[in-house]
């Protein structure tokens, strides 16, 4: 285990490298780790003023690019062999909780704020590529179809589950309803394109099919106190 002097909110793992990981901090810094060196962080990168809330390793091959996510309200780009950030995205009115790399499209990254917006962005292009206003409400969690290089969901705070197709933001393509407090964390299925998984401050896992009628599989209900978190095993299919 590793010890920093804040919280923190959020963790990736190295694309390239299996003992290396990254996580971000409520003091606004980013930190690399060694699983195999374990006296302290490789890196620190202070950069962002406020709380750093996610971090993210590019899942597309030939770069090995990491994205950040801050309170103060901008997303950063870092190459972790370079000691500073490459570039810095401005655009968001509010905090930005979520920044996910595309597994499809190279550079490409999407994030969610709480301006209520979910926004695409693409690193070789200036400002900010695509804005959807996709809830009345602060939107805490995104991600990318694995199947489908178009479809983005996410999750906010109106307790819904929103689908995104990027060729047509004026609707969206589904919208999942079952939790009863904000939905912390969303997340697509590695195996499965139209099956997601949630978590929320209501103490459950959702497992959802958004190409059923009825799309709510299964509720969770083990928890004891708000889940903040998920992922889904690239392994085992059937592993949370």
């Amino acid at each position: 285990s590793f010890d920093w002097n804040d919280g923190l909110f959020d963790v990736t793992w190295s694309e390239n490298n299996e003992h290396v990981l990254i996580t971000s901090s409520g003091d606004g810094s980013l930190q690399i780790w060694d699983t195999a060196k374990t006296k302290g962080p490789l890196q620190v990168y202070k950069e962002h003023t406020q709380e750093a809330y996610s971090v993210d390793w590019s899942q597309t091959r030939g770069e090995q690019l990491v994205v950040s996510g801050s309170w103060d309200q901008t997303a950063k780009l870092w190459d972790p062999a370079v000691g500073k950030s490459l570039r810095t995205f401005k655009g968001h009115e509010g905090v930005i909780y979520s920044t996910i790399w595309s597994p499809h499209i190279p550079g490409c990254f999407a994030s969610a704020s709480g301006d209520q917006t979910l926004r695409v962005w693409d690193v070789k292009a200036p400002g900010v590529k695509l804005v959807i206003p996709a809830h009345q409400a602060e939107i805490l969690s995104c991600d990318w179809c694995k199947y489908d290089e178009n479809l983005l969901v996410t999750g906010a705070v109106d307790c819904s589950l929103k689908g995104w197709d990027l060729r047509n933001i004026r609707q969206p393509v589904f919208i999942l309803l079952g939790h009863t407090y904000a939905i912390r964390r969303v997340k697509f299925s590695p195996f499965h394109a139209t099956l997601l998984a949630s978590c929320s401050y209501d103490f459950t896992v959702r497992f959802w099919d958004f190409s059923k009628p009825n799309p709510l599989l299964e509720t969770v209900e083990h928890h004891t106190e708000f889940t903040c978190g998920l992922d889904l095993s690239l392994h085992n299919r059937g592993q949370v």
